[in-house]
């Protein structure tokens, strides 16, 4: 059965709020000269400022075998604007995170305060029209096959009582946005993975959201798609001031797009801070993880030497810090692992290297790393 997108069919309240979600859109979508100017005004405006706060935000689940705890004692808050990740393992409870943030998911302790009003305390009709201001998009993308890309688009309109005309216009400049204007008669099962992935990016910003909750958007899409959505992300993020929320396993994502970061591990959040921060000195054992990998796994059997690890924090990546080392001490060093990663114009990661057998060339390079304010640890 088709569903109508006819005014009629809708509750005055929901078709005012329709009517004005489409007019704030139009900003955004290129009738509005100023549109850019205007989303980073906002942005700039309320950038320190949370648009979503969590107060020990606990969440159980009940089993057969008694109640499993997914989220527990959750604290944090996500300002006006930025890109923020969620970062963990499979199972630490990122995912049940996010659908508790719109409440597809209903905590059971703590709060979500959006924009100032707690979720918990708001009548149905509130708490829907705050939820329509979280966009979402998913993993396997959950588009309606029956339907085009342009229905897909315009079907959260229909159900908002916004006119047929007003929601195929507004569909197309969504579809514009996300370049798939070439596309929208096709269906689902017509396209690409990053296609459906545009589709659903669309669908989701179809009620004007000033949140987008992404939950694993680009795990099942391949490395140059996953940069092309992530492209798309941020350009949203920065040319409409919208906040983006990030689900990931990845830290290759985190790296990409997100300003600042959490880490959750087994139902709690391990660290947060910005994301040059987190990468240059993860304080958790979770993060040094993720981050710096697992010290035994990193190959360190060739012989008997000692071996550090040297962290680099931030330095211009351009500097060349080992090759100032080895000239300065001249003493040749094997490096076992490299990891390192551009981030803002600065060296984040981590090297292994192996020290020379001789104690007093193995002290002279240590002291120079100490000298230079170089971070390092000793592996083995």
């Amino acid at each position: 059965m088709r569903l109508s997108c006819i005014e009629g069919n809708a509750s005055r309240p929901q078709v005012r709020a329709g009517r004005a979600a489409f007019l704030d859109f139009r900003q955004y979508t290129g009738q509005d000269p100023d549109a850019h100017r205007k989303g980073n005004e906002i942005m700039e405006e309320n950038r320190e400022k949370p648009i979503i706060r969590l107060e020990g935000l606990g969440k159980q689940f009940q089993t057969s075998g008694g109640p499993v705890t997914a989220l527990e004692d959750i604290n944090l808050e996500i300002r006006y604007g930025e890109v923020f990740g969620i970062i963990g393992l499979s199972g630490a409870g990122k995912s049940t995170l996010v659908r508790c943030i719109n409440y597809l998911e209903v905590p059971t302790s703590g709060k979500v305060i959006f924009e100032g009003e707690n979720l918990s305390a708001m009548k149905d009709r509130e708490k829907r029209l705050a939820r329509r201001s979280m966009g979402m998009i998913f993993q396997q993308f959950n588009l309606l096959a029956q339907r085009n890309v342009l229905q897909n688009v315009c079907f959260p309109l229909e159900i908002s009582g916004v006119s047929r005309t007003e929601a195929r216009k507004r569909a197309e400049e969504l579809l514009r946005l996300v370049g798939l204007e070439d596309r929208m008669k096709a269906y689902p099962a017509q396209l690409s993975g990053g296609q459906k992935q545009r589709v659903a990016i669309a669908r989701a910003m179809a009620t004007n959201p000033k949140v987008l909750l992404c939950d694993e958007a680009t795990s099942a899409l391949d490395p140059n798609t996953t940069k092309s959505i992530l492209g798309l992300l941020k350009k949203i993020n920065r040319e409409m001031g919208i906040t983006v929320i990030v689900i990931t396993h990845e830290m290759a994502v985190i790296e990409a797009i997100c300003d600042r970061v959490a880490i959750i591990d087994h139902s709690h959040i391990a660290e947060v801070g910005k994301v040059s921060e987190i990468f240059s000195g993860p304080k958790s054992d979770i993060g040094r993880q993720l981050i710096l990998g697992d010290v035994g796994a990193q190959g360190t059997s060739f012989g008997q030497s000692r071996q550090i690890r040297i962290i680099f924090d931030g330095r211009e990546s351009s500097e060349p810090v080992i090759a100032n080392m080895v000239l300065a001490c001249k003493v040749p060093v094997n490096i076992m692992h490299a990891d390192t990663r551009d981030i803002e114009g600065k060296a984040m990661g981590q090297m292994i290297i192996q020290l020379p057998e001789d104690e007093t060339d193995a002290g002279r390079i240590c002291n120079y790393l100490k000298t230079a304010h170089v971070a390092y640890e000793e592996v083995r």
